[in-house]
């Protein structure tokens, strides 16, 4: 249940894992669907609003989590089976082995988890997806790349550019942009 809902949470907003695994449970405003991100990288805080779908499944899970656990070692809002707040190691192992279940990453045949998907994808998939739907919608995504910069909580534009180069779709899309074409060939 807590993985299932780590994992959604990173995939529905783009925060850092540790970011996710960071917030207490005053962090999460289920009402409003405000995520309060307190000091993480570079000690940057900010707000992050969510989805109402996203808002509606952290409200379940709380729910499921204050049913099973109601003595809690933590004010950590994603807490391990035994009630303490799940620690990033952990975290990052039982993504992986999941990943190893699945298909997504090939066994090595020891103790190691291999190469493969990282907790750190979500948030790079999320930035991507982004920047694909605004170029898609013909947004003027210098204009709007500030605001995801923002949300995502780099200190620098700069650092969300960087998307743009990394994905062969965005650079694209970006330079028929550049060269006053729409995508699809249009001018």
């Amino acid at each position: 249940m807590t993985y299932a809902t780590l994992i959604g949470l990173l995939s529905a907003t783009g925060l850092r894992p540790g970011e996710a695994l960071a917030l207490d449970t005053g962090d999460v405003d289920l009402q409003s669907g405000i995520l309060a991100i307190r000091e993480s990288k570079f000690g940057k805080s900010r707000f992050v609003p969510v989805e109402d779908s996203t808002r509606a499944a952290l409200a379940r899970y709380a729910k499921q989590r204050d049913e099973l656990c109601s003595r809690r070692a933590t004010e950590a809002f994603l807490v391990s089976d035994r009630g303490g707040r799940l620690h990033g190691c952990a975290a990052r192992r039982t993504f992986a082995k999941m990943s190893c279940a699945i298909g997504l990453r090939a066994p090595t045949g020891s103790r190691r988890t291999g190469r493969g998907p990282r907790l750190q994808d979500f948030r790079h998939s999320f930035a991507t997806r982004r920047l694909i739907e605004w170029y898609r919608a013909g947004l003027d995504v210098g204009r709007e790349l500030p605001k995801l910069a923002t949300y995502l909580g780099h200190v620098d534009v700069g650092h969300t550019y960087w998307y743009i180069e990394a994905v062969p779709e965005l650079l694209q899309l970006a330079t028929e942009r550049l060269g006053g074409r729409q995508p699809g060939g249009e001018q």
